[in-house]
């Protein structure tokens, strides 16, 4: 015990600083698509050719769906303009579904909070019961990092619960496939009024690589109302933290 003791207090503080400080992220980390209309040809459009799923727009005016798009770079690798990159900008999260839509010349705001009754609800204390329909793990590991202690997302009172009717939220992940949606909506009916649902990833958001797949549903915003969309396949942990902070208000900029 002694040992271990010692061991801790050699290993000292290690909760991120965030959101006090940047949290630096990994030089090939892929945030917040830059579009540059002036280096678009209009003609070209090699980058939604190249798009696997048709997040960027094939005519008119430049745009990028982050509800749709993987950020796997195939849209930056064709472009000869350098039209398209990807920052290091990780706050992503949107309030609506048409707000993930990134234009040329148009600064993106990430979401704001929670308003009035639900703010004063939610804004210290916030439990979630996480939803897996249908996701391949990916979304869901990555949350599951926000529970230990480099990130400890307890400090900002939010906590995912194991059972729906101790939660303010739900928290889903995955396409909502045909198996999972009686599931999904039974957990939503269990969750006390009021209540929030929030969607990590593009299959929550759009269906994601299984989009329009005959099993699923393309996201969950077709089953149950969404608060909080958090784009990326998978979000990052930041992301995802991120977002959850401007919807309690522990974060306004």
């Amino acid at each position: 015990m002694l040992k271990a003791i010692l061991a801790r207090f050699r290993q000292g503080h290690r909760t991120i600083k965030y959101p006090d400080a940047p949290q630096p992220l990994p030089p090939r980390f892929r945030g917040l698509p830059l579009l540059d209309a002036s280096r678009c040809d209009a003609g070209c459009r090699a980058c939604a050719a190249a798009c696997p799923y048709g997040a960027i727009s094939e005519s008119g005016p430049l745009k990028l769906d982050m509800g749709m798009c993987l950020f796997c770079g195939e849209c930056t690798a064709v472009c000869q303009h350098n039209a398209i990159s990807f920052t290091q900008d990780a706050r992503l999260a949107s309030r609506t579904r048409d707000a993930l839509t990134v234009a040329a010349a148009e600064e993106y705001r990430p979401a704001k909070a929670l308003e009035g009754k639900l703010l004063r609800l939610f804004g210290r204390s916030l439990k979630l019961r996480e939803v897996s329909a249908g996701g391949c793990n990916a979304c869901e590991a990555d949350t599951n990092v926000l529970s230990t202690i480099g990130w400890d997302l307890g400090r900002f009172g939010i906590q995912f619960v194991a059972s729906p009717r101790h939660a303010d939220g739900m928290f889903v992940t995955g396409p909502v496939s045909e198996n999972m949606r009686l599931a999904l909506l039974d957990t939503y009916v269990a969750i006390p009024e009021p209540k929030l649902v929030i969607v990590a990833g593009a299959c929550a958001i759009n269906g994601g690589p299984f989009k329009d797949h005959s099993e699923v549903h393309n996201g969950a915003d077709g089953v149950v109302p969404v608060d909080l969309y958090i784009p990326g396949c998978p979000p990052s942990p930041l992301t995802i933290l991120d977002g959850l902070l401007r919807l309690v208000g522990r974060i306004q900029d």
